[in-house]
């Protein structure tokens, strides 16, 4: 499984604009981190979106996107894994 995940790290952080990765558990263990991913994010990552979650929480998880003028962090849970893309805007 650990092999798996590398793969996939690698296979999004070399998507065009991307700069970082990360994966983490429910409990906010960072599970893999690459680029400008900081693994003392993940429990913050997971906590936003559980927080998130709570909105309309007979749907399936919403996407997170938190945005600055030159960043954006894209934030979506499935199961027990939530996942970060971080990325340069254009």
């Amino acid at each position: 499984m650990e092999k798996d995940l590398d793969r996939v790290v690698e296979e999004i952080i070399s998507t065009p604009n991307v700069k970082g990765c990360l994966v983490a558990d429910h409990q906010g263990l960072c599970l893999a981190a690459k680029g400008t991913a900081h693994v003392d994010s993940a429990g913050i990552i997971v906590a936003v979106s559980e927080q998130a979650c709570k909105i309309e929480p007979n749907l399936k998880p919403p996407t997170v996107c938190l945005e600055t003028d030159k960043k954006q962090c894209l934030i979506q849970r499935h199961g027990t894994i939530t996942g970060a893309i971080f990325k340069q805007k254009d």
